[in-house]
């Protein structure tokens, strides 16, 4: 009976924050201080080095820190205190990082962009599982599968990035993970949690989120739960309905946390559940999508140093079809599309002391990544049967590394990191098949088939990374940071091994919502990508009034995997092959705060900045290199006074106007968003209210691709819009 309700979505809310208010009432009203300590020494050691403050106010690596009720204010977002998001998505927590961007699919589904480094070339763990996306269009990738309430570290690393935070990547590295176990002290008995509600106006969003621990000093024990749900979007200015953005999802998840002495082991095992997503930039929908997870984690201290092992299962079933917006379907309408994807692996990372001055770090890891994906026959049809089109049929792809890393703190002012890192990837699939051999409308696809199962199709890959950086610090409030890396991605399995020759069939593959159709190429060679960057901060270490960080780069990749046509549609789109090609970006980020006043009577007030500009093209083809934003910024001042808080940000974005001729992309005039809020915590409870897009300025996602399910209705092609005016407002209560 109680699951009725979690299918209604204000029903939901309401009795999240009924629940809050019930439990919270009974908690205690006197706990210990918030206590938040990063556990990645990385992390620790980057953030000292740029003069900022890593979260906690300990200098020491704990297995499990002990959090408090303030922790659900804020989380640890590349090693800074920031406030959490009202979108369920989890790209939306690293939207103020350095060189970071997203572009839209579905509701809960953003795909990140480092350095205009897309998807796949950015290295995405998720409590450290290295996940790959599960769908020809890619509408379930990493971070997907974690709700942003339950974050407690979002960590973006782009640029020169360590070879211990990733290998098989070229743009860089994202790292989430959720919230360590919580424990009691002196024997007592540990009850504590929180619950949240959420309400966004603009698609009559909802969502509830919440957690329960029970623990002693050794075990804990938690439960973590949310759900989220919105119908289509209404765009800015007139306020037109965005077709295919409604969503519906479900996470859950259990956590026990044992922990003795300077030991400790986590293992959490939960399931996703996503009933139905709409992409308004693709041909097709998600019609469900369920995760099942087990992952464990060890970490314990040594005397000769640390020790942190984690190994991880995950088996994915997703399905595609058209929703009502572009069609819906039955058993002779639509386009059934399924996969079933298992995901394993296991990393191992030593952390060694050499003195006091060098740090020497190894480790080892290993992904596979099995894929089956098939086309059921569609009842009736002559194009889409009789019989079922084998997509990837048993295609798997490893990945066996190792590295090692060395740390060396010359002298106060000085101290470099060298790292090496070497990735066997190996590759495969079995024979497969089209929905007929001998249909008229098959032709294409049945010559392909023909051709792709005679072929040899296992692949071997051996890349090596190389990472060197030097931070020197000539005085205490400037830092300069210089690197170069190497770094190499292999193709994924859709890039080689989709094989439909079709008009129809190579549309059905893509993650780049330009309504194009992609073939693979059996000969793609990896990426190597040579990056030099430079990071110079400027900082006030007496008060740390003001800041200012400015981060050029250049990279050039060898091997890029772009694509050439070799048809056109009569739709004007085109059909494209993935083939190698070199291509450069550069670019540059820049970020800068200043506190603008401090006392008794006004709270304290910063204004904060942050532009980011990035040109990539290929070499071969002279066109702009797709999914890299114009530039663009954010402008904010915030204030806190007591409990409240509050902000006025401006976004900004230039009109986009290079661009990926190839691939028919649109250009999308600039804009400027207003939006403010602010929060209000009182006891156990925090009240937060904003409003996006203040003045519903009416605008165009520069990386949002086309608007294929508004195509479909109205039989209009154009660039995606942005969201319009939304009233977001959340209560949560811990106990």
């Amino acid at each position: 009976m109680f699951s009725q309700y979690w299918k209604r979505p204000a029903l939901a809310a309401i009795l999240v924050a009924g629940c809050a208010l019930a439990c919270s009432a009974q908690a205690a009203s006197s706990r210990e201080p918030a206590t938040e300590t990063s556990s990645d020494p990385a992390l620790r050691a980057k953030a000292a080095a740029a003069g900022e403050s890593p979260a906690g106010n300990s200098g020491q690596t704990r297995p499990f820190s002990k959090l408090s009720a303030e922790a659900t204010e804020y989380l640890t977002v590349t090693g800074i205190r920031r406030a959490a998001t009202h979108s369920p998505d989890a790209t939306s927590l690293f939207r103020n990082a350095l060189g970071f961007s997203s572009y839209g699919a579905g509701g809960v589904s953003a795909l990140p962009v480092l350095n205009g480094m897309a998807d796949d070339r950015v290295a995405t763990f998720v409590d450290g599982m290295r996940i790959a996306a599960a769908c020809p269009n890619h509408m379930n990738p990493a971070l997907s599968y974690v709700d942003p309430d339950s974050v407690e570290k979002a960590v973006a690393i782009a640029g020169v990035t360590p070879v211990s935070v990733g290998g098989d990547s070229t743009g860089g590295t994202i790292e989430v993970e959720r919230r360590d176990p919580q424990f009691a002290t002196d024997g007592a008995l540990l009850v504590t949690g929180h619950m949240r509600g959420d309400y966004r106006s603009n698609g009559g969003g909802s969502g509830a989120s919440g957690s329960l621990t029970v623990a002693n000093d050794t075990v804990s024990l938690r439960y973590s739960g949310s759900y989220s749900h919105a119908s289509n979007y209404h765009a800015g200015g007139a306020g037109a309905q965005v077709r295919s953005t409604s969503y519906l999802s479900f996470n859950h998840a259990v956590t026990l946390g044992v922990r003795h002495e300077n030991h400790a082991l986590t293992l959490t095992a939960g399931q996703q559940d996503i009933p139905y997503e709409g992409f308004p930039n693709q041909y097709m929908d998600m019609t469900n999508n369920r995760s099942t997870f087990v992952n464990g984690k060890y970490v314990g201290s040594f005397g000769w140093g640390t020790l942190e092992a984690r190994g991880f299962w995950q088996r994915v079933t997703h399905a595609m079809d058209m929703l009502s917006d572009k069609g819906g379907h039955t058993s002779s309408t639509g386009m059934p599309m399924n996969t079933d994807e298992r995901t394993a692996g296991y990393s191992v990372k030593a952390t060694i002391p050499l003195g006091l001055r060098h740090t020497l770090r190894f480790g080892s890891s290993f992904d596979h990544n099995g894929l089956n994906d098939w086309w059921p026959p569609l009842q009736g049809s002559m194009m889409m049967g009789p019989n079922t089109f084998h997509n990837v049929n048993g295609g798997h792809r490893d990945r066996l590394g190792h590295y090692i890393e060395w740390e060396a703190q010359w002298s106060r002012r000085f101290s470099t990191e060298l790292g090496l890192r070497n990735d066997l990837v190996t590759m495969n699939t079995g024979a497969v098949s089209p929905y007929s051999w001998t249909g008229m409308m098959s032709m294409a696809d049945a010559a392909a088939a023909q051709r792709f199962n005679a072929a040899s199709r296992g692949r071997t890959d051996v890349n090596f990374d190389v990472t060197a950086l030097a931070r020197w610090r000539p005085v205490d409030s400037l830092l300069i940071e210089a690197g170069y890396a190497r770094k190499t991605r292999s193709p994924n399995l859709y890039e080689r091994y989709a094989w439909g020759a079709g008009a129809m069939s190579s549309q059905m593959i893509g993650w780049f919502g330009d309504g194009n159709g992609y073939v693979g190429n059996l000969n793609l060679k990896p990426e190597v990508a040579n990056t030099a960057s430079m990071t110079i901060t400027w900082s006030d270490v007496r008060d740390h009034a003001w800041q200012i960080k400015i981060q050029p780069y250049f990279t050039y990749t060898h091997n890029y995997i772009n694509v050439v046509r070799i048809a056109e549609f009569a739709s004007g789109l085109s059909q494209l092959r993935f083939v190698n090609h070199n291509a450069q970006s550069y670019g540059v980020n820049a970020q800068a705060s200043r506190r603008l006043w401090s006392d008794d009577a006004w709270g304290t007030g910063e204004i904060r900045a942050n532009i980011n500009w990035v040109r990539g093209q290929d070499l071969v083809t002279h066109s702009g290199l797709y999914h890299q934003a114009p530039a663009n910024g954010l402008v904010g001042i915030y204030e806190k006074y007591q409990n409240l808080t509050g902000r006025v940000e401006v976004t900004l974005m230039k009109k986009k106007s290079s661009v990926d001729w190839l691939r028919n992309e649109p250009r999308t005039p600039g804009y400027a968003l207003l939006g403010v809020g602010g929060s209000y915590r009182w006891r156990n409870f925090l009240l937060d209210a904003s409003i996006d897009n203040l003045l519903n300025q009416s605008y165009y996602l520069p990386l949002g691709g086309l608007s294929l399910g508004d195509y479909d209705a109205t039989g209009v092609l154009g660039p995606l819009q942005g969201l319009g005016r939304s009233f977001n407002l959340s209560l949560t209560a811990s106990f």
